[in-house]
């Protein structure tokens, strides 16, 4: 889960036929409380009881409809938005996929210092004026 800018703000690893609605969940119990969370989605997070949840008070998930739903308002402002959540998930995922850990924890670890990195990144850019600030070009030699 990340900011529109890329910043890393929540992040889990499970096997791959975990439902990516609870890792949703159990992401946003351990976010620092707010008054509110927009949460910007694949079509694979729809659910009704993810959008319900009383559990998620100030929860508002914002995804495009199903092909058998009216298109909802305003889905033509997701398109931008959602083309930079797929570019953020393509630098993770380059990055993540040459992990070379070879225990749980190593994957961790190494999933842990890339992520720190892109927020490093991300930071550095920002306080030095970087319009761009997931450009990683400087920090790839």
């Amino acid at each position: 889960m990340c900011t529109v800018h890329g910043l890393a703000v929540a992040w889990a690893l499970t096997s791959p036929s975990q439902d990516e609605r609870e890792v949703l969940r159990s992401m946003l119990e351990h976010l620092a409380p707010t008054s509110a969370h927009t949460i910007i989605a694949d079509k694979g997070y729809r659910s009704k009881d993810l959008e319900d949840d009383p559990n998620q008070a100030g929860l508002t998930l914002l995804h495009p409809a199903a092909r058998n739903q009216t298109p909802r308002p305003g889905a033509g402002l997701l398109r931008p938005l959602r083309q930079r959540i797929e570019s953020v998930f393509d630098t993770l995922t380059d990055q993540l996929e040459r992990h070379n850990g070879r225990t749980p924890t190593a994957v961790t670890a190494r999933v842990a210092q890339r992520i720190l990195a892109l927020t490093a990144a991300i930071w550095h850019n920002d306080k030095t004026g970087n319009p761009h600030l997931r450009s990683l070009t400087p920090y790839d030699h």
